[in-house]
């Protein structure tokens, strides 16, 4: 897979995952993807879901039925750089919303996802800044 046709089937997912179209999200899903995220991060523990999604149903349920329970208006994602390496592709994102308790959110992603050979989502390592995640959604500790 070349470079740029990794790039753009990453891209293409953040698309699909923005449209909440549960059958478009599937699509850019390997069979045995997973999502893995740090564990105890303020949006699994304010949705009471898993850190490490296994799988195109979870995936797809969290996407579709609970992000958007937590980010209820205005979410905006800018992207920053992307980065791949044959099948990995790094993507830094800053993410903005607001939150269903009325506050803003605010905060920087990298994503690193693994592609299988068809461009499919076999893997996504998430790493956020956790605190500020904590912050935005329950206040300062």
């Amino acid at each position: 897979m070349q470079q740029e046709q990794a790039k753009r089937s990453v891209m293409d997912a953040w698309q699909a995952f923005g449209s909440r179209d549960a059958e478009r999200i599937r699509a850019c899903l390997a069979p045995d993807v997973q999502w893995l995220a740090p564990p105890g991060n303020a949006t699994a523990v304010a949705l009471d879901y898993t850190h490490h999604m296994v799988g195109p149903d979870s995936i797809v349920h969290f996407l579709v039925a609970l992000f958007p329970r937590l980010f209820v208006a205005d979410v905006q994602v800018e992207f920053g750089r992307v980065l791949c390496d044959g099948r990995e592709v790094i993507l830094e994102e800053r993410m903005r919303a607001t939150l269903a308790n009325g506050r803003p959110y605010e905060n920087d992603y990298c994503f690193i996802f693994t592609l299988d050979a068809e461009g499919r989502i076999e893997r996504v390592r998430e790493y956020m800044d956790t605190r500020k995640g904590q912050e935005c959604i329950f206040g300062a500790a």
